[in-house]
């Protein structure tokens, strides 16, 4: 048990190294993106199912709150949580356009869409990326392995160089705090 979690570690560790590595000045270009729409009124909306999920709540709840600055609420929706939106469109319509029509009606240009999926192919991922899109919103994705369809639908593409959805969501997570942190130094000052 004792070597499967070191071992757990590194490869965590070793993955999140050789994506810095990959997407250091993506990170810093997609946050310069992120604090200009903030900036200019926009807001972020994001979305995700599954774990995935649970990233989209995660890095909203920090920009509406705070991430390490006591500063102004920050204005970013995560579309994974009303749960009547949520079931009245995956039951009148179809689940695959469970994001795609909350984006339509939240969404601007001017804000910001970022999408998680692990694979890249969840389809309710991509109809989400592609309204917002439409909307000539700035789209982001946080994905995995090759990036799927959705790595080519957007102007902001992470792609985590693996197939292990663990492994994967481990750097998203560290991916959203980055983020967060170069957002609020880019609004805020630094701590």
């Amino acid at each position: 048990m004792r070597n499967l979690a070191e071992e757990i570690f590194r490869e965590s560790a070793r993955l999140k190294l050789a994506f810095l590595e990959g997407h250091v000045d993506l990170m810093v270009r997609a946050a310069e993106t992120l604090a200009s729409a903030l900036r200019g009124g926009g807001k972020v909306l994001l979305f995700g199912n599954g774990g995935s999920a649970a990233d989209a709540q995660h890095i909203a709840a920090e920009l509406v709150n705070r991430f390490l600055l006591e500063r102004p609420a920050l204005p970013a929706i995560a579309l994974t949580t009303d749960s009547s939106v949520l079931t009245s469109i995956s039951n009148d319509r179809d689940y695959a356009e469970v994001f795609s029509r909350q984006v339509e009606a939240l969404g601007r240009r001017g804000d910001v869409a970022i999408g998680i999926s692990t694979s890249g192919k969840s389809a309710s991922v991509v109809r989400g990326t592609e309204a917002a899109s439409g909307l000539q919103m700035c789209t982001m994705a946080f994905t995995g392995g090759n990036g799927g369809k959705l790595a080519s639908l957007v102007d902001y593409a992470f792609v985590v160089p693996s197939l292990s959805t663990p492994r994967i969501q481990e750097v998203h997570a560290t991916l959203g705090h980055v983020l967060c942190q170069l957002v609020e130094a880019e609004l805020f000052g630094t701590p």
